[in-house]
């Protein structure tokens, strides 16, 4: 399984910027995995950022980005996108687009992020 981020990108504070992961791979059925956002800035622990689930796309967001980030997906067109607006420079770090099947460890998956850089 293959995912790929991108949309990835220097903007100004208070900008905007959609993130996209496309997942693919043999055997994958992308409508069965929650798909999750994390990101990580220089020196500081991964964050989870947003989260939509399989089934009835239950959102989750972490508190600093509520009001700000959208996540959505459609099942049938795959991928899951991350929509920023109001950016600030905090907002600064790799984004990371995971796949994993409920509580899985081997059905748990990466990509190989993209960076975001928001300047003052």
């Amino acid at each position: 399984v293959q995912l790929v981020e991108s949309g990835g990108g220097l903007v100004e504070s208070g900008g905007s910027l959609r993130l996209s992961c496309s997942a693919s791979g043999s055997g994958f059925t992308f409508s069965a995995y929650d798909m999750t956002w994390y990101r990580q800035a220089p020196g500081k622990e991964l964050e989870l950022v947003a989260r939509i689930t399989s089934g009835q796309s239950r959102t989750l967001y972490a508190d600093s980005v509520k009001g700000r980030f959208t996540v959505s997906r459609n099942n049938a067109v795959n991928p899951v996108y991350l929509q920023m607006n109001g950016l600030n420079p905090e907002d600064t770090a790799v984004y990371l687009c995971n796949a994993r099947w409920g509580a899985s460890d081997a059905l748990n998956y990466w990509g190989q992020g993209t960076q975001v850089t928001v300047s003052s």
